[in-house]
C-alpha cells in the first residue's frame, strides 16, 4: 500500500479508531508454497493491541494459518468518489482538475494463535456481542457449549500497522474545504464520513 507523507495517520489512536469503528475486513493467509493467498471477508473487535474474531471449522483459511502464522487483516472504509471538477475553485477550469476516490485503509500484519479451547471461544464471543450488541442482555450467550465445536477463534498479534488517511492532505485548505462542501451537499452513501474526515485531518493541520 503506497502512503504518502500527507495520507499518513497522525497518530496510533488515528489508526485505532478507525478499526474500531470498521469492525470488517479481509483476512488473508498466504501459507506455504501456495498459488495463491486465502482471503476471507471477516467480522473482528479490538481487544487492546490485539484483534479477535471467528471463523467456522472448514474455513479454508485454517491450513493456511496453520503452514504459516503470519497474516493479513485489511480493512478500508469511509470511501467517496470525488468528481474532477470538485477540486477546482475560483476562476480554475474544471476540466483540469483529477478525479480521485478518498477512503481510509488499515494493513495489519500479524502472528495469528488459534484459540480452540470452548472456554476461550466463548469469552471471545462474549466480548464480540458485548462490542456489537451492547445493552442486549446477552451476557452468556453460550448455555449450550456444543456450537462452540463448530468454530475456531483467532487473537492476532499485530508485528507491523500500516494507516492510509487518503482525505485530500496533498492539497491547500481552500480546495480541501470545497470538497467538503460538495461532499455534504452531495450527501450519498460515504460521503459525511469521508467528509467527516477530512474536516478532522483539516483541523489537526496534516499537510497541505
Amino acid at each position: 500500500m503506497l502512503v504518502h507523507r500527507w495520507d499518513a495517520p497522525t497518530d496510533d489512536d488515528e489508526v485505532a479508531a478507525f478499526l474500531t469503528a470498521q469492525g470488517f475486513g479481509h483476512l488473508v493467509a498466504a501459507g506455504r508454497d501456495r498459488d495463491v493467498a486465502v482471503v476471507v471477508p471477516t467480522q473482528f473487535v479490538v481487544d487492546g493491541d490485539d484483534v479477535l474474531l471467528h471463523l467456522a471449522r472448514p474455513n479454508p483459511i485454517w491450513e493456511a494459518i496453520e503452514e504459516n502464522p503470519t497474516v493479513v487483516l485489511s480493512v478500508a472504509g469511509d470511501w467517496a468518489y470525488v468528481p474532477s471538477w470538485w477540486k477546482t475553485i475560483g476562476d480554475e477550469n474544471p476540466h483540469t482538475g483529477i478525479p480521485t476516490t478518498y477512503y481510509g485503509a488499515v494493513q495489519l500484519t500479524a502472528t495469528a494463535e488459534i484459540i480452540d479451547d470452548p472456554a476461550d471461544i466463548a469469552a471471545l464471543l462474549r466480548l464480540q456481542l458485548a462490542d456489537l450488541e451492547p445493552g442486549s442482555g446477552r451476557n452468556d450467550p453460550i448455555g449450550d457449549p456444543r456450537p462452540l465445536g463448530q468454530i475456531r477463534g483467532l487473537r492476532l498479534r499485530p508485528t507491523e500497522v500500516r494507516g492510509k488517511f487518503k482525505y485530500g492532505g496533498n492539497v491547500d485548505p481552500a480546495h480541501r474545504l470545497a470538497v467538503a462542501e460538495n461532499l455534504a451537499a452531495r450527501d450519498g452513501p460515504g460521503d459525511q464520513a469521508a467528509r467527516a474526515h477530512l474536516l478532522r485531518r483539516l483541523d489537526e493541520g496534516r499537510p497541505g
